[in-house]
């Protein structure tokens, strides 16, 4: 195993094996859907939201994001990557407070899908969720993010992250091979550049806790 890591992301290479990737792979067959909506990040807050917190509007943009998605809870997958999350959250040196995860999502991006620029969450107290229904969730936001790249089969479909510097940003791609476990703050940016030959498979989860304050 090795990493490397910034102040905005943090890498382990090829800690999966391909039999436990071709597992989690399984776990989609048959269940494929296509995102109908997109979670609207970029939009501006309204003076209501600046007082009672976001709200989840939702945005229909084919475009914007061209994959098949399908969700699971598996109790071992939380198992075999929660201390990968833990290692990364204190190694970086975020050191975030982390008390759980949402459920984990398979994505299947075949030739030509792509997801284009976009955050996870936003971390404040104004972004965090309203389901009381839901207690695990309630109050809480989303803080890391975890991209698992299940095969290398394919070509283009990096994982791409944009930063800021001297009012310019600064766009770094993350060459993915099967088995590499990419961590990232959930307000950074990222997308996932289109597929150019093949079928890209990838796990994805987000960790959440209360907001940063």
């Amino acid at each position: 195993m090795s990493v490397y890591f910034t102040n905005e992301w943090f890498v382990f290479d090829n800690v999966i094996d391909k039999k436990t990737c071709d597992r989690i792979k399984d776990l989609g067959k048959g269940k494929w859907i296509e995102p109908t909506v997109a979670y609207d990040t970029k939009r501006p807050l309204t003076e209501e939201e600046r007082l009672t917190g976001r709200k989840e509007v939702y945005k229909k943009d084919p475009k914007a994001r061209i994959s098949e998605i399908h969700f699971t809870s598996e109790k071992w997958l939380y198992n075999l990557i929660w201390p990968y999350m833990q290692q990364a959250n204190e190694r970086s040196g975020w050191n975030l407070d982390i008390s759980g995860a949402e459920d984990m999502q398979l994505t299947r991006y075949k030739k030509g899908g792509s997801f284009a620029w976009h955050r996870d969450g936003l971390s404040d107290s104004l972004s965090a969720y309203n389901k009381p229904e839901n207690l695990f969730l309630h109050g809480k936001v989303r803080k890391l993010s975890l991209s698992l790249v299940l095969n290398d089969d394919f070509e283009g479909g990096d994982l791409e992250f944009c930063s800021y510097g001297e009012e310019k940003g600064i766009i770094t791609p993350i060459e993915v091979k099967s088995g590499d476990m990419i961590f990232f703050t959930s307000g950074m940016e990222h997308r996932v550049a289109p597929v150019t030959k093949g079928v890209r498979y990838s796990l994805v989860n987000w960790f959440v806790g209360p907001p940063i304050r």
